[in-house]
């Protein structure tokens, strides 16, 4: 982890919401009743989104593959439906660095409403690492 990521950096990214992240698409195989909610964005798919941003955000300071970055935590407000097909505008600052974890600030506009808003924090890892202890607990819970 580079001794540059410091609080203050900043970082914007755009994507298209696509038409496979609204409710009923996400939803609707495992609930039937998400087929009959509204054709847009769901919140957990716009987390991820948020989660995305983050990660491209600090790419330049993580020694990438050596180095990844995993969500831990996520305390977001959804506030204003995306229809598929908007493009999302995510823009993100680096709040603090406390070791190997990072915190965010973020918010996301669909190009008429500020959609999103709230803070995130991520772990830097070291993967070799990181599949030890999952392939540890994968042994252990029999999978």
């Amino acid at each position: 982890m580079s001794p540059k990521l410091q609080p203050g950096i900043q970082f914007e990214w755009q994507t298209t919401v696509p038409e496979h992240s609204v409710v009923p698409h996400l939803f609707g195989s495992q609930t039937p009743f998400a087929l009959d909610m509204p054709a847009v964005m769901a919140t957990g798919y716009m987390v991820g989104l948020m989660e995305l941003a983050c990660t491209q955000g600090i790419m330049d300071y993580v020694d990438w593959p050596n180095e990844q970055s995993l969500g831990t935590h996520v305390s977001f407000s959804h506030l204003a439906a995306t229809p598929p097909g908007m493009t999302l505008t995510i823009r993100g600052e680096v709040i603090a660095v406390e070791g190997r974890r990072v915190r965010f600030r973020v918010e996301a506009w669909d190009g008429l409403d500020k959609i999103s808003e709230g803070e995130h924090e991520r772990a830097i890892i070291t993967p070799e690492k990181f599949h030890e202890r999952l392939n540890d607990k994968k042994r252990r819970a029999g999978l």
